[in-house]
Parts: C-alpha cells; structure tokens; sequence
C-alpha cells in the first residue's frame, strides 16, 4: 500500500430475493419449493395446497389452502406466483381459477440451467436443473422445461406444456399448447407435436403428431384407441 493513502473497498450487496408463493405441494411442487430456495431471484415466501384447512407455520414458513393465495398478495407487494402441479390441464385450470394479472407469475429457472440470452421464456414457466434451452427458442407460459430437457434452437415449447426429463427437441421443433413430451423422447428437427398431444416416454417422433393424439415408439406411431397419459409415459 502506498504511503498515507488508505485503500477503501465497496461491499457489493446481492440484490433482495422477490417473495415467492408456490401453488401445490405434491412432487413437481417440491421440486419448486427447491428450485426456490436456492434462486437468486426469489425467495420461497409460502406455499399453499388445499390439503391445508387453515394456515400453518412449518420451519417459519406458512401452508395454507388456496383460497389464502389473495391475502398473501395483499399482505406483501411485490409477491410472484408459480404454479407447482406437473399435470396439464390442472395447471391450466388452477391458472384460469386463480385469474390473476399475468405479471403476478415468476420465471422460476434453476441456477444449474443453461439459457441463451434470446431465449424467450413466458411468464409462470419453470425450467429444472440441467436444462439446456438454446438460442432463439421460445418457452410458453406456465410451461415446464423438466430437469436435464434440451430444447434446441428456434424451437418452440407452447403454454401449459411440459418437456419431461431427459427429452430433447432439435432444433426449429415444436411441442404445442399442453404437449407433453415423456422422459427420453425425442423429436427430430422441424417436427410438430400438436396441442394436447402426448410422444410417449422414448419415443422418437420423426413426423408430425396431430393434436390431441397418443404417439408411443421408435418411430412413434399414433396409438388407436388413445391410451391414457399414464399408461403412455
């Protein structure tokens, strides 16, 4: 150090964690519950399920039903929503009963994610640890990017969709409004699954699959008569 000159160093502070509420406390909402506890973007403020008749403290943290969910928003501005149920239609569903501003929902992104800075990624999606989404993709609202998911370039994940762990869709691919895409599987470059669609887990869709179907296998083939979404993954 210099004589007579004394050196003066700034602490950086990390920016304060925006207050998080996750709906839902079954599996894919535990995985949230995680995701948020070591988010540098938000803090893990309650967590609400209708397994709950009134509210509770649980390591200092509340559960509560979902009808709470307005109170919590009027006690702490600034407070995000995310949606912490893996099923398709449940979480359309609990989105369209809870019928909040859109700017109500977080982006919720694991820190071990890998996201190129002109993905677009829609208000209420999650994206798990692993995932790698790639440049120009665009992830709809309320979707789900499941953990260790590749979504390739300029594809396209629609809202309320969900690409299960391990899936990968090449490049210019898409997965449309409530698709949903099994562990493992794959689509090939520029192919469509339509809106409402499963690909089963492994399968391998090398041509289009019209919406509302079942598609299981390698090559993945539409299944007459449609088998359930559980018996398909």
């Amino acid at each position: 150090m210099i004589s007579g000159h004394t050196e003066q160093y700034r602490v950086m502070e990390e920016p304060a964690r925006r207050p998080l509420i996750v709906v839902g406390m079954g599996g894919h909402g535990r995985v949230l519950m995680d995701i948020a506890r070591v988010s540098k973007t938000y803090r893990l403020a309650a967590v609400l399920d209708d397994r709950f008749s009134g509210v509770e403290l649980r390591g200092g943290l509340p559960y509560g039903p979902i009808a709470t969910l307005k109170h919590f928003l009027a006690d702490e501005p600034g407070m995000h929503v995310v949606i912490g149920i893996g099923d398709n239609r449940t979480r359309r569903a609990i989105v369209e009963m809870l019928s909040l501003p859109e700017s109500s929902y977080a982006v919720l992104v694991h820190p071990a994610a890998v996201v190129a800075e002109d993905a677009r990624i829609g208000l209420g999606a999650v994206v798990m640890p692993g995932a790698v989404i790639g440049p120009g993709a665009v992830v709809g609202a309320h979707a789900i990017i499941n953990s260790g998911a590749v979504v390739e370039h300029d594809a396209l994940v629609g809202p309320f969709a969900h690409v299960s762990p391990n899936a990968t869709m090449a490049g210019a691919a898409s997965a449309e409004e409530g698709a949903h895409i099994g562990s493992g599987a794959v689509l090939i470059p520029r192919i469509r699954v339509g809106s409402w669609s499963v690909l089963g887990a492994g399968g391998v869709a090398v041509r289009d699959i019209p919406g509302g179907k079942t598609a299981v296998g390698v090559p993945a083939r539409v299944v007459q008569p449609r088998l359930s979404v559980e018996k398909a993954l």
